[in-house]
C-alpha cells in the first residue's frame, strides 16, 4: 500500500515535475526561498541607506538614488517578503497539523506562487536596468500621477501590488478552504490549534483587506493611462480618496503579518512549556477580535491631513483599544510560561526576544495613536523606530523562531544550537542597537526620507550607533542562513518527532514524504501527541492508488465524502503567464484588457475542464 500511495502522489521527475508540481511542500519551500532572496536583497538596501546617514555631509548617494532606495526597500519588505512568507508558512505547515496530504485546491497554490514571481520580477527587473519606483511604498497621488510622475516608475509599483495582491488572495482562499472543510475527524473547533486559527483569521482578513489597494492601485493606472481623474482634484477627484483606501488595506496588514506570529509563537511557547497554552478560548476570542478591530483604525495613519477633531477622537479611541487583545495575549504567553516547564532551546529564545521587542514597539504604537502626539511625531524617525519594532520584533522574530522549530520537520536534520545563539545573539543585539536609538533622533525632530543632514544638528553619533547595530544585525542574519545550510549537510538526524512537540505534523516522518500521511489521523484532544492523551488513532478508507482528500464539516469535523484531488499539471503556470503578460501589457495600452483577456480565458478553460464522466443521477445527470 506504502508504494502504491508513493506512486499516486510523486511528481513527475525532472524539469516537468519542477514546474508542474502541486505538492504544497515544494511549492511553500520555492515561495520561502524567494521571499528570503528579497528579504537579503531588502536588508542590503536598508544597510546601504544607514551607511550614507552614518556620518553628516555624506555623498555615498543623491537625493534621487535615496528615494528609489526607500521605495525599493518599503514595497519589497511589506508586499514581497512581509505577507508572502506568511502564507508560505501557511501552504507549508497547514496541511501537515491537519493530517492532510496536500491544500484543498492544490493548483491554486502553484498558480499563487508563479504569480507572486511575477510580482518579484515586475519591481525586479525595471530596477536592475534602471527604472525603479522613487515615491515610497505608499505612492501617494497626486505626487504618482500622470502630471508629476511622467515614464512608468508609478506604474511598474502600481502593477506589482496587482500581482502580489492577486497571488495573495489566492493563496488566503486556499488556506481558509482547507483549514475549515479539511479537519480531520474529531478536530473541531475548540479543539484545532492556535496556529490554525491565526492563519484562518490572518487569511479571512486577507480576503477582506487586499481588495481594497487593488482597486485603488488599477485607479491610479486609470488616471495615468486613460485620463480618469479619480485623484485629481481640479476635476473633481479627490487624493485623499486614495490614502483612505490604500490604508484601508495597509493597517489590517501589520496585523495580517501579526497574526500568523501569534500562531507560531503560541505553537513554540506549548511545545517547550510542556503544557496547553493558558486561557485558550480568551486566545481564540482575542485573535478574533484583533481581526475585526484592525479594520477600525486606518485613520489614524492620516492624523495629519486635517481631519475633523470628532474623527480623530474616535480613531485615537480605536487604535489604543486594539492594545487590550494584544495585551491578553502577551500575559496569557506569560502565564503559560510562568505555570510550564521552560526549556530555553533556540525557538524558546526568539519568543522571549519576540514578547520583549514587541511591547516596546506596542506601547510606542499607544503613543502615536494619540492625534496630539502623533502630529508632532508624525514624519519622524520616532515613527521609524516604531514600525520597525513592531514589523521585525513582532512579525520577523516569531518567523526566524518558526524556521527554527519547524526547521527538523522540513529537512530531517537539527540546526546547530551553538550558531543558532550566536546568529540570534547578533540579530537581536545589533537590531535594539540599531533602531531604538531611532526614538531618540525621532523626538529629537530628525525627519524621515531625509539623504542627509548637517553637523549642526547633532544627529551624528546616533546615526553612526545606529548604522552599526544594524551592520551587526545582518551579520547576524548571515550567519543564520549560513548555520541552516550547514546543518542540511552536516546537522544530526533529527526523527520524527525531537522536541516532543503536540501537534499532528510531527506524526509523520522528517522530512515528510510526498503523501505526508498514509492515513488520517483521528484527533480527541488539543494535544494529541502528548502522553497521557489516548494513542492516536486513524481512519481508513482514501484511496491509495488515486489522489484523495477527506472532507468534513466545517464545525464538528465530521467525515463527509472522498475528494479528488488534482494531479501535477501545467495550467497553472500557463494561467500565471498569460495574467502576467496582461498586466504587463496594461502598462502601456488599455487594449491589453481586451486582446490579454483571451488568452487568460483559453488557459482558464483548459485549468477547469471535465475530466470525470457526466453524473447519472441528481440535477446534472445525463440524459440518455
Amino acid at each position: 500500500m506504502t508504494e502504491r500511495l508513493a506512486a499516486s502522489w510523486a511528481d513527475p521527475p525532472g524539469l516537468k515535475g519542477f514546474l508542474f508540481t502541486v505538492d504544497h511542500k515544494r511549492i511553500a519551500g520555492r515561495y520561502i526561498v524567494t521571499a528570503m532572496a528579497m528579504m537579503a536583497l531588502a536588508g542590503l538596501l536598508a544597510l546601504d541607506m544607514r551607511w550614507q546617514l552614518s556620518l553628516p555631509g555624506m555623498r555615498r548617494m543623491g537625493p534621487q538614488l535615496f528615494n528609489e532606495s526607500f521605495a525599493l526597500h518599503g514595497s519589497t519588505m511589506l508586499f514581497l517578503v512581509s505577507v508572502p512568507v506568511m502564507e508560505a508558512m501557511a501552504l507549508w505547515l497547514v496541511p501537515l497539523m491537519l493530517g492532510q496530504r496536500n491544500m484543498a485546491f492544490p493548483r491554486l497554490s502553484a498558480f499563487s506562487y508563479w504569480l507572486y514571481l511575477g510580482g518579484v520580477l515586475m519591481l525586479w527587473v525595471p530596477h536592475a536596468l534602471g527604472i525603479t519606483p522613487d515615491l515610497g511604498w505608499f505612492e501617494y497621488p497626486p505626487l504618482s500621477g500622470p502630471g508629476y510622475s511622467p515614464g512608468h516608475r508609478a506604474d511598474i509599483w502600481a502593477q506589482m501590488i496587482t500581482f502580489t495582491e492577486v497571488a495573495a488572495l489566492a493563496a488566503s482562499v486556499n488556506v481558509s478552504v482547507t483549514i475549515l472543510k479539511l479537519r480531520p475527524p474529531g478536530m473541531t473547533l475548540p479543539r484545532m490549534p492556535l496556529f490554525l486559527w491565526a492563519m484562518l483569521v490572518a487569511s479571512l482578513m486577507t480576503i477582506f483587506a487586499l481588495p481594497a489597494v487593488m482597486l485603488a492601485t488599477s485607479m491610479l493606472i486609470a488616471d495615468r493611462l486613460v485620463g480618469t481623474q479619480f485623484f485629481a482634484p481640479a476635476a473633481g477627484g479627490d487624493v485623499l480618496l486614495f490614502q483612505h483606501m490604500f490604508w484601508f488595506f495597509g493597517h489590517p496588514e501589520v496585523y495580517i503579518i501579526f497574526v500568523p506570529a501569534v500562531g507560531f509563537v503560541s505553537t513554540i511557547v506549548e511545545t517547550f512549556c510542556r503544557r496547553p497554552v493558558f486561557g485558550y478560548p480568551a486566545m481564540v476570542l482575542s485573535i478574533l477580535a484583533i481581526g475585526t478591530l484592525a479594520f477600525g483604525l486606518w485613520v489614524h495613519h492620516m492624523f495629519a491631513v486635517g481631519l475633523p477633531r470628532l474623527g480623530n477622537d474616535f480613531y485615537t479611541a480605536a487604535s489604543m483599544t486594539i492594545a487590550l487583545p494584544a495585551g491578553l495575549q502577551i500575559f496569557c504567553w506569560i502565564a503559560t510560561i510562568a505555570g510550564g516547564r521552560v526549556r530555553l532551546a533556540l525557538p524558546m529564545l526568539w519568543v522571549l526576544a519576540f514578547i520583549v521587542t514587541f511591547v516596546i514597539g506596542g506601547l510606542t504604537g499607544v503613543m502615536t495613536a494619540a492625534a496630539p502626539l502623533d502630529l508632532q511625531l508624525t514624519d519622524t524617525y520616532f515613527v521609524v523606530a516604531h514600525f520597525h519594532y513592531v514589523l521585525v520584533g513582532g512579525a520577523i522574530f516569531p518567523l526566524l523562531g518558526a524556521f527554527t522549530y519547524w526547521y527538523p520537520k522540513a529537512t530531517g536534520r537539527m540546526l546547530g544550537e551553538r550558531l543558532g545563539r550566536l546568529a540570534f545573539a547578533a540579530i537581536v543585539g545589533g537590531f535594539n542597537l540599531g533602531f531604538f536609538p531611532m526614538h531618540i533622533l525621532g523626538l529629537w525632530g530628525m525627519p524621515r526620507r531625509v539623504y542627509t543632514y548637517g553637523p549642526e544638528m547633532g544627529w551624528g553619533p546616533l546615526n553612526l550607533l545606529a548604522t552599526f547595530g544594524s551592520t551587526v544585525a545582518v551579520g547576524g542574519g548571515l550567519l543564520f542562513v549560513a548555520n541552516a545550510l550547514w546543518s542540511l549537510w552536516r546537522g544530526l538526524p533529527a526523527g520524527a518527532n525531537p522536541w516532543g512537540a503536540a501537534t499532528l505534523e510531527w506524526a509523520t516522518a522528517s522530512p515528510p514524504p510526498a503523501p505526508s500521511f498514509a492515513m488520517v489521523p483521528v484527533v480527541d484532544s488539543l494535544t494529541p501527541l502528548w502522553p497521557g492523551d489516548a494513542p492516536l488513532r486513524v481512519m481508513t478508507g482514501l484511496r491509495d492508488d488515486r489522489r484523495e482528500l477527506l472532507v468534513t464539516s466545517v464545525v464538528e469535523a465530521l467525515p463527509l465524502y472522498r475528494q479528488k484531488s488534482p494531479g501535477p499539471s501545467a495550467w497553472p503556470l500557463v494561467a500565471a503567464l498569460a495574467v502576467s503578460v496582461l498586466f504587463l501589457g496594461s502598462i502601456f495600452t488599455p487594449w491589453a484588457l481586451i486582446w490579454g483577456a483571451v488568452p487568460v480565458a483559453v488557459a482558464l478553460t483548459f485549468w477547469f475542464w471535465p475530466h470525470r464522466p457526466r453524473a447519472r443521477h441528481g440535477p446534472l445527470a445525463a440524459r440518455r
